[in-house]
């Protein structure tokens, strides 16, 4: 039954990415009863809205017919990765140069996290090369760990040493963006006065989620 007062074609999408978002949150899958069940429509509605995310690539079926995501998921998730970039640039190239140390945005990527974009600071006449695209264990380095510490109320992280030798670390989950777990963080050679530097990785990766919002 249509919702009183919405438009046919409105509800139809708002279902469709209500399914969408459910199947992202089942690794193991989800069955068309199970699904049917969770949005409170027929089998018939699911059948059709998952027939229509198949053909666009954002659903398949496995061999036993439980719903999954689909390859055009990863497609549309690159494609966003530049939004996310240019949203995260003016923030990180401030705490750049404020903390003197090299700045990043690490993103999780299944297990790893990846930095997804490295700013250097100007003014400094040694600092971490650090390069975009560097993966590593997400229950490593600070990074990663603030990533992890994103799920709980941990402000930032504290890493030394863990990735690179002398190298420390300071990073602050990128929180309240749906769908994304990143971090901002900044790494340097010498040591970092975590009660200094804490709060300004925590107020970029807060102005990197505002921008995001």
């Amino acid at each position: 039954m249509r919702e009183p007062g919405r438009p046919e074609t409105a509800q139809t999408l708002d279902r469709g990415l209500r399914l969408l978002s459910l199947v992202a949150e089942a690794p193991g899958g989800m069955t068309v009863t199970e699904a049917a069940q969770r949005l409170g429509v027929g089998r018939t509605v699911i059948y059709r809205l998952a027939g229509t995310l198949v053909e666009h690539g954002l659903l398949r079926r496995d061999a036993d017919g439980r719903l999954r995501l689909g390859a055009g998921v990863l497609q549309l998730a690159r494609r966003a990765r530049p939004l996310v970039a240019d949203a995260a640039l003016a923030p990180l190239r401030r705490l750049a140069e404020e903390v003197g140390a090299t700045a990043h945005l690490t993103i999780a990527d299944g297990g790893e996290a990846e930095a997804l974009l490295v700013v250097e600071p100007t003014w400094t006449q040694v600092h971490v090369a650090y390069r975009a695209g560097s993966r590593h264990p997400l229950d490593r380095g600070a990074a990663g760990r603030a990533i992890l510490a994103g799920r709980t109320e941990q402000p930032y992280a504290v890493s030394q040493g863990e990735l690179q030798p002398g190298a420390h670390g300071v990073a602050a989950a990128v929180r309240g963006v749906e769908g994304l777990e990143a971090s901002v963080g900044v790494v340097a050679l010498a040591p970092l006065d975590a009660e200094v530097v804490g709060p300004r990785v925590v107020a970029a990766a807060a102005e990197v989620a505002r921008a995001l919002t």
